[in-house]
């Protein structure tokens, strides 16, 4: 899925039944834009057989065309190959080492491993935010600061679908202030604006 794939993808949930989600997908992708304060300082993990190589890399090229280097992520790995590049090398050791200025984000359909969760829960302990994008994850909500639950529905995008438009939100520049949610408020509560009878 490239960029205009995505920009489809978001509007028809906007015209959709999605839009409650979209709405909590572009508040998790706010609070993943702020979260990490450093380059490198975004750790992705998810399952040993499902490691997030693909929101990794999408999340990747968003944050270097948007001129984003603290959202540039680093994969951690199992078995991190020590000659890899460093956004490759970090084993689960560098999970347990966050702290202050970084975040965990944890991508998976389901719980990770045990060993991840408790490195998470250390680095939670050390001051890192960690959010979670998920389907079934309990254990991984109960750590998290931010959740994003991608539910197996019609109104919701796939969890592939629903990466890419995490990624596209965290960099894109939406508006979040007061006056933007009074303005979505009169929206919702008015339907849409008629220019002309």
């Amino acid at each position: 899925m490239d960029r205009s794939e995505a920009r489809i993808l978001r509007e028809m949930l906007e015209l959709g039944r999605g839009r409650a989600w979209l709405d909590e997908a572009d508040d998790f992708a706010a609070a993943l834009r702020a979260a990490p304060r450093s380059r490198g300082g975004l750790l992705l993990v998810g399952r040993e057989a499902a490691e997030p190589w693909h929101m990794a890399a999408h999340l990747s090229d968003e944050a270097r065309l948007a001129g984003l280097a603290r959202l540039d992520p680093t994969l951690v790995r199992r078995a991190a190959n020590a000659d890899a590049p460093a956004h490759l090398a970090a084993g689960l050791d560098r999970i347990s080492a966050a702290g202050r200025g970084d975040a965990v984000l944890i991508v998976a359909e389901s719980d990770p491993e045990q060993a991840v969760l408790e490195r998470v829960q250390d680095a939670r302990r050390r001051g890192a935010r960690v959010l979670t994008l998920g389907q079934s994850v309990p254990l991984s909500c109960d750590l998290a600061h931010d959740v994003l639950a991608v539910p197996d529905s019609p109104d919701a995008p796939t969890f592939d679908g629903a990466q890419h438009l995490v990624s596209s939100a965290a960099v894109g520049i939406r508006p979040r202030g007061l006056l933007f949610r009074l303005r979505r408020w009169v929206d919702t509560s008015n339907g849409p604006q008629v220019e002309q009878w």
